[in-house]
């Protein structure tokens, strides 16, 4: 049987109810995103019963946070999830913690393409960020399935590059809160995880 390597973006924070850009910098999770995990543990349950797996959280905070909450759900211990830099979100430069809307009164067009991100003065680049990754998928071990918890945008690079998406086809995928995606044989299923969308 071959690994299943699961991604999780973390549940919603403090910044993101804000609309402001986190990258390498942290915060809470909002109620929302307590429920969002929790609600990720919950199916995430039935996805791990045939064979032995780990868990992998990035190393910043608003991750951890909503690794131990799915951890609480699965019988995992939180004292051995695998904490790992390399699975950290893009760096934003100097646009960390800066609101969306000032940087739309700057930029109205900013939008306009999926990966706008990587504008930010200062921001790490696509390929550094494809390059950390490489170096994690390289230590994992094939024998167990891997749940790995980061974040949007790191986590779309590493769907993509599990996938062999080009460039394009990795910006247009979507970076739920409420859902997990489970990658196995360069295939994808996504599990959704709030069914009834008055929950949240």
């Amino acid at each position: 049987m071959t690994r299943k390597i699961i991604v999780i973006r973390h549940g919603q924070t403090q910044f993101n109810a804000e609309r402001k850009l986190q990258g390498h910098c942290n915060s809470p999770l909002t109620s929302k995103g307590k429920a969002q995990a929790l609600a990720v543990g919950t199916h995430l349950k039935s996805h791990l019963t045939q064979r032995a797996y780990r868990v992998y959280a990035s190393s910043l905070g608003r991750a951890i946070q909503t690794a131990h909450i799915i951890c609480d759900e699965i019988g995992f211990e939180k004292a051995n999830v695998h904490q790992d830099d390399r699975l950290k979100e893009f760096s934003l430069g100097t646009w960390e913690e800066k609101p969306l809307f000032e940087l739309l009164d700057e930029d109205p067009a900013l939008l306009d393409r999926r990966d706008w991100y990587l504008k930010a003065p200062k921001a790490e680049t696509y390929q550094d960020v494809q390059t950390r990754l490489n170096d994690w998928l390289a230590e994992i071990p094939e024998q167990e399935d891997i749940v790995v918890v980061s974040h949007g945008l790191t986590g779309i690079v590493l769907r993509g590059m599990l996938l062999g998406l080009s460039y394009d086809q990795v910006w247009a995928q979507d970076l739920p809160q409420d859902a997990f995606f489970i990658i196995q044989n360069g295939t994808i299923e996504r599990v959704n995880c709030f069914q009834d969308k008055s929950f949240i």
